[in-house]
């Protein structure tokens, strides 16, 4: 018998508007629109997309000690996250591995943490493992959350409160949308500006409503959501990262906070720092994250291996999909450290052919986060 899927506050309205529904996480989730995923794509980059990511978990650490307490299980500052600001983090392991990345936003009264939906449950338990008893943990299950993104993102969002036009890129504020106190950061998953939007679910489906009576606003689904994010070089957990591999593997070292670091105030003090300190100091591992572009219009998928000119197998692919911004097809992968250079030629095996693709440079696409 199969498990019952859980479904947002936003189900009934994915339903209205002809999505496609699929299982993801647990969750009953739309992985498409009547756009169709190209189009939907393509409208994010250059209008405003509207995406359902309240199968997330949303989470609140209160008590003195919260900062210092999560700052012991990641690579990154989170004692001087200053109040009003959010911050990319990862829980690493003892072997030095990525067991779930999030965001930490200081509300000032309280830390908010986002965590990814297949991670919610493991994510808990270790926190509840590892934190003092005096800090609290707080799972937040009466809120949904939103995410518009895209040029004309905050545009669409000043309409419902022009504060917001005030917020940089990584600011996170409570603010009135709808009647009713939203916690919104100026951040997302695509490498466009735009805001995530914390709301109480029982004003989630009027607020996306709102936002939807704009002919700039559009909802885009999981397929969408996917090709936007590999564009822009954003690592998805369970594929790109995971309990095997390092932050330095990873190319995660802008995530490594320098108080964190060998030289820093801070130094070390998260579970496996010896291990991620060393390959830092040393530039010694085994496989490092790249990008690549497709030198044919074939896509390139998920689990595809990767081999050299001479046929020796030397990666795989992690991440892979048709680019409708780049108009080619982009992956992400691990290889050996002798083919990371860029300009790198390197085969991907699909259906028993041989695809040339190139290591490049990433994001493929350019991030336009707004910094003011």
């Amino acid at each position: 018998m199969s498990e019952q899927l859980l479904v947002t506050p936003f189900h009934a309205l994915h339903i209205e508007m002809g999505a496609k529904m699929v299982p993801f996480a647990g969750y009953d989730m739309p992985v498409q629109y009547a756009l169709g995923v190209k189009k939907e794509h393509l409208h994010c980059r250059q209008s405003a997309g509207l995406f359902d990511v309240s199968h997330m978990g949303q989470l609140r650490l209160k008590g003195a000690n919260a900062a210092a307490a999560i700052e012991a299980l990641v690579p990154v500052d989170i004692i001087d996250l200053p109040a009003g600001k959010q911050r990319y983090a990862f829980f690493t392991n003892e072997q030095g591995g990525i067991s779930d990345d999030l965001m930490v936003t200081n509300f000032g009264d309280h830390l908010f943490v986002v965590v990814n939906a297949a991670c919610k449950t493991q994510d808990i338990a270790h926190l509840q493992a590892n934190l003092p008893a005096d800090v609290e943990i707080d799972i937040i299950e009466d809120r949904a959350l939103l995410a518009i993104q895209g040029p004309k993102a905050a545009d669409m969002l000043a309409k419902l409160n022009a504060d917001v036009q005030k917020m940089v890129f990584m600011d996170a504020e409570k603010i009135q949308l709808v009647g009713v106190e939203c916690y919104v950061s100026r951040s997302g998953y695509t490498g466009e500006d735009g805001f995530e939007i914390s709301v109480p679910a029982a004003q989630a489906e009027q607020l996306a409503r709102e936002l939807l009576a704009n002919d700039e606003v559009e909802w885009v689904g999981l397929g969408a959501r996917d090709s936007l994010r590999l564009e822009c070089g954003l690592c998805l957990y369970g594929h790109d990262l995971d309990e095997t591999t390092t932050p330095v593997e990873a190319s995660l070292l802008w995530g490594i906070s320098k108080a964190r670091r060998a030289d820093g105030v801070r130094a070390g003090g998260f579970i496996g720092s010896d291990i991620i300190l060393e390959q830092i100091a040393t530039k010694q591992v085994s496989c490092k994250r790249i990008g690549l572009v497709g030198l044919t219009k074939a896509p390139v998928r998920e689990g595809a291996k990767l081999f050299d000119a001479a046929d020796n197998e030397i990666g795989i692919v992690t991440s892979g999909t048709f680019g409708p911004t780049k108009g080619i097809p982009v992956a992400m992968g691990y290889v050996g450290t002798d083919y990371t250079a860029i300009g790198t030629e390197l085969f991907a095996e699909v259906r028993g052919k041989k695809l040339a693709m190139v290591v490049e440079k990433m994001p493929f696409v350019a991030q336009s986060y707004y910094r003011g």
